[in-house]
Formats: structure tokens, C-alpha cells, sequence
């Protein structure tokens, strides 16, 4: 274990480092680095160079993925295993530096701690090429090259200029067909990733980290509300079939249900209204849902529950609704062994134990298709992430590194017998 100035001080180049990366942008004076763009390439460069002189291998996947290899203390092939930390190195347009990337930089740096010293398990840290879903409008494109996901549906999605992911792949140096070799095997014990918490609520409960016990279920549909466009002088109100006025009311319920619905989110992000004049009386009204929670039980029951007030909603009106889904993601529970483990490291860091939800997607809901898997969150300050003022406290970095340390050293005790 190092001493707590040097901690200090790893915690400063863990900073320092994320604001180095941040420097590679597709966007001049805002950051923005989307799936295998040019920037990726620099971003890959500069990491491959921090990580050599600790020993590491690096290279990067057939789905660009950079992948980075801390050998083990035994170093035969056939009884090796390793655990992976990671997270992704795309961002989202104008966004900060942390996101991401945090996840990416502080396990290079426990890497750094270990001086050289060598565990029962190899340790990989990779940089996911893709999570936010921005260039191509699908998301964890690197975790599900891991996974064994990726599929010939992803491979032919193109983006905003026709470029497909099969082209990109190749136009980056890389060989699609080669992307299977890219999936884990049985030899990976655990995947952790480290994030910042991107809310408010280490912030709100006073602590610096959180372990994530479960990566809330996701529902998104689209619902459209159809009357009747009219003259908006010379129509009764009584006469109307107003389709913005029907959207309205259910909006209100929409967050009437999350309010009285422990654990619930929901949030109507997107509203269009048709013809979209002043003087018209909305004939068509194109809504957006989201829904999440912990308990998929208690999603699905929301979702019937606002299908039914949308339908009663325009019945009583004169109006037709019409609904869509778009996505339905079932909630992700972390593994229970790895959570308790993360939990006890954190209480070994000094940090009282905060167990939590985390109400976004990421890469850990990926990898626990395939491995044990577990998240641990860094306090936001201010919860504001996806924006430049994005941030993370120098303190909490050191106490997390603090904290990875620590597991590590349990790890090592735990997996002893298995390698």
C-alpha cells in the first residue's frame, strides 16, 4: 500500500490526465470523441504510452477497444486468469472530462500503485471504443464485442454521413471479421468499472462513493395523440379535439405515477405538436417516454398503468392514441459477491459503506451478461455530468484509489484459489 501522500498525489495525475485526454476532440474548444473518429486514434496514442513503462501490453480490438494487459505473478498461459476495470473513452457532444473516462485513468493508476508487485491474476484495463450510442445511434458498441453481442445488425447501422460500422471499423486499420476474437472468455474472473456518479445523490448524502447494487430496467416508448386540427378562433372549446391539450393531461399523470411510485423516473423528454401553428389547434401531439427502476416488476406495472390513462385520456376526449416501443431494457443486479467486496474496500478506505442504484446505462450492465460484474461510483459535484462543468473532487479520486487498492488485496486472497 502507498503512503497517503503519494496517493495524493496519484489522485492529482489521475485529474491532470483526464484533462489530458479531454485535449482530443473531434470539436474545436468543446470535447467530443464518437466511435473510431480520428481523435480515438490520439486518445489510444497517448494511453498506450502511460501504461508501457508499468509493464502493461497494450493493444487495440478488432472492435477498438484498447485493451491493456498487467500480468499476473504466475505467468502460464493454460492457468492465468484475469479481472478487467474499465470503462468507455467516447463522449457525448460538448461534454466533460470525466464521464467515461475516469474509468479508464484510475485503474491505470492503481496499475502504477502496485510498483511492479504482481497478483495471482492478470489485470486488463480496457477503454471501451464506444458507449454514448452517438455516431451510430446504438449504444456499448465496445462492451458487446466483449460480450459476444455484436451482431451483423450493428455491423450495417451507418451514420449521419452513410458510413456504416463494418466501414468505420476498416477505415480505422481494423479487420471486422476478426471482432469474435475480441469476446472474453471463461479465464475472466470480474469486471469493475469506476464512474462518476452523474447525479446528485453522493452529494445530497454527504459520502464520496457509492457501490452500485443494480443498474435500473429501462423503458422507452413513443406515444402520439391524434384529434382534430382547427381554426383556433372560431372553434368552441367544447367543440375541440385538441390532441396538445390530451398530451397535457397525461404528462401531469405521467409524473403523478412517478411521484407516488418509490424508485420510480420518469420523464417525458420530447414533445412535437402538429401543424405546430399558432392559430391552429393541435391535431397531432408525438411524445416521448422514459421510464426506469430497480425493479422490472414495478416498471412493467407503470408502463400498463400510463397506457391506460393515455387510452382513457383520449376516449374521453374524442381523440385516438397510438403507441410504440422503443426500447425495453430489463434491470441489471450487480453480482452480489463483488458488490460485498467493494463494499468492505470502501469501508477500508475510511468511507462509510453507500449502497445505490444507478439510474443510467453503462458498460458493467453489459459485462454482467457474461462475468460477474460491479460498479463503483464517485461523488458529482453539483450532479451535473454531460456538460463541460462536469467534475470530480481530488479527494474522492484519492479515496477511491484508495479503495481499488484494497479490493484488489481482497481479490487477490479470494481468486488465490482459483488460479
Amino acid at each position: 500500500m502507498q503512503a497517503g501522500h503519494d496517493k495524493s498525489n496519484c489522485a492529482s495525475e489521475v485529474i491532470a490526465r483526464c484533462q489530458t485526454l479531454a485535449r482530443f476532440s473531434e470539436d474545436a474548444g468543446a470535447i467530443r470523441r464518437t466511435f473510431l473518429s480520428p481523435p480515438m486514434r490520439e486518445c489510444h496514442r497517448e494511453i498506450a504510452g502511460w501504461v508501457a513503462p508499468l509493464g502493461v501490453t497494450s493493444r487495440v480490438d478488432a472492435a477498438g477497444n484498447l485493451r491493456m494487459v498487467y500480468p499476473a505473478a504466475k505467468p502460464d498461459p493454460a492457468r492465468v486468469r484475469r479481472f478487467i476495470m474499465g470503462s468507455h473513452l467516447d463522449t457525448v457532444p460538448n461534454a466533460g472530462a470525466y464521464d467515461g473516462i475516469l474509468g479508464v485513468v484510475l485503474p491505470i493508476a492503481l496499475l502504477g500503485t502496485l510498483s511492479g508487485r504482481k497478483l495471482p491474476f492478470a489485470i486488463e484495463v480496457v477503454g471501451f471504443s464506444e458507449e454514448e450510442g452517438v455516431r451510430f445511434g446504438a449504444p456499448f458498441i465496445g462492451s458487446r464485442a466483449l460480450v459476444g453481442s455484436f451482431d451483423e445488425e450493428l455491423l450495417q447501422r451507418c451514420d449521419a454521413r452513410g458510413v456504416s460500422v463494418r466501414k468505420a471499423i476498416a477505415d480505422f486499420g481494423l479487420n471486422p471479421a476478426e471482432i469474435p476474437q475480441a469476446e472474453i472468455g471463461s479465464d475472466v474472473l470480474g469486471f469493475l468499472e469506476f464512474h462518476i456518479e452523474q447525479g446528485p445523490v453522493l452529494e445530497n448524502a454527504g459520502r464520496a462513493l457509492g457501490v452500485v447494487e443494480a443498474i435500473v430496467g429501462q423503458s422507452r416508448w413513443e406515444f402520439t395523440f391524434m384529434g382534430q386540427a382547427n381554426h383556433a378562433g372560431t372553434t368552441p372549446m367544447n367543440l375541440r379535439r385538441d390532441a396538445l391539450a390530451a398530451a397535457a393531461e397525461w404528462i401531469s399523470a405521467v409524473e403523478q405515477k412517478a411521484e407516488t411510485t418509490s424508485g420510480l423516473r420518469a420523464t417525458v423528454g420530447t414533445i412535437q405538436a402538429l401543424p405546430g401553428a399558432a392559430n391552429v389547434i393541435p391535431g397531432e401531439a408525438r411524445l416521448s417516454l422514459d421510464l426506469r427502476h430497480q425493479n422490472d416488476e414495478a416498471r412493467n406495472a407503470a408502463v400498463d398503468y400510463l397506457v391506460r390513462a393515455a387510452e382513457d385520456i383520449a376516449k374521453r376526449r374524442g381523440l385516438r392514441v397510438q403507441r410504440n416501443v422503443v426500447m425495453n431494457q430489463r434491470a441489471v443486479p450487480m453480482d452480489p459477491f463483488l458488490v460485498s467486496h467493494v463494499e468492505q474496500a470502501v469501508g477500508k478506505a475510511g468511507c462509510e459503506p453507500y449502497r445505490m442504484v444507478s439510474g443510467a446505462g453503462h458498460d458493467a450492465m453489459i459485462m454482467a451478461a457474461k462475468v460477474p460484474s460491479a460498479m463503483m461510483f464517485l461523488r458529482t459535484p453539483g450532479g451535473i455530468s454531460h456538460d463541460p462543468a462536469e467534475s470530480v473532487d481530488a479527494g474522492d479520486v484519492e479515496k477511491a484509489i484508495d479503495c481499488g487498492l484494497h479490493l484488489l488485496e481482497q481479490l487477490a486472497v479470494a481468486f488465490e484459489f482459483q488460479t
